[in-house]
């Protein structure tokens, strides 16, 4: 459950999201949250044990931080409650073989996700490309200097945010039912879970 008090965003177990100056008085080894009451076996816990996954918690704290300011005209106003969907399946997390795995990737790709929506790495494009000699199955596409790298891919009035994939060529990238094989200016894209792959080539 979450509540608000004035400029603080207070998530249940979690203390993380300001919307205020700063982030509390965590030290440089500690996530953003207070550890001291997190819950025995708890995904909080795991993270205050760990270094590395704090240190994530640090930069989505930040990063997020960073986002909410580019989203304080956006109507309607999404980032809070998708943001306290993401930490709802973070938590999920304590039921997973790999605890720390499934944390440290959730967080990864929450980070990149926020600076690819956002805006707030680098990016190249946008970048047009014309598929199956169809006007309506044109793509845009625009990538992101993130870690992971992603790109969000527009077809008419849907977008899809994909992240890259191991390949042993050219450039692949995985959404949740698109996905984009990048190869020397032509591409091989599936868009929707039914979706029939199409080539595509990159407009000069």
């Amino acid at each position: 459950m979450l509540g608000f008090h004035r400029c603080q965003m207070l998530v249940t177990g979690t203390l993380f999201l300001f919307i205020g100056h700063g982030f509390g008085t965590a030290s440089a080894a500690s996530p953003s949250f207070a550890c001291d009451q997190v819950e025995a076996g708890s995904v909080e816990q795991l993270i205050c044990q760990d270094e590395g996954l704090s240190a994530l918690d640090r930069q989505l704290a930040e990063v997020y931080t960073a986002a909410l300011k580019k989203a304080s005209n956006e109507h309607p106003p999404m980032l809070k409650a998708r943001q306290r969907g993401w930490i709802k399946g973070r938590d999920e997390c304590w039921k997973s073989d790999d605890q720390q795995g499934c944390v440290q990737d959730l967080y990864q790709r929450r980070i990149a996700e926020l600076q690819a929506r956002y805006r707030l790495v680098p990016s190249t494009g946008p970048v047009f490309y014309a598929c199956d000699n169809h006007p309506a199955n044109a793509i845009v596409v625009t990538f992101f200097a993130s870690q992971p790298p992603v790109l969000i891919a527009e077809r008419g009035d849907q977008s899809s945010l994909m992240y890259r994939q191991p390949s042993a060529s050219g450039a692949k990238y995985q959404g949740r039912n698109e996905s984009f094989w990048e190869h020397q200016g032509q591409a091989m894209v599936t868009w929707g879970s039914a979706g029939a792959e199409m080539h595509c080539i990159e407009k000069q």
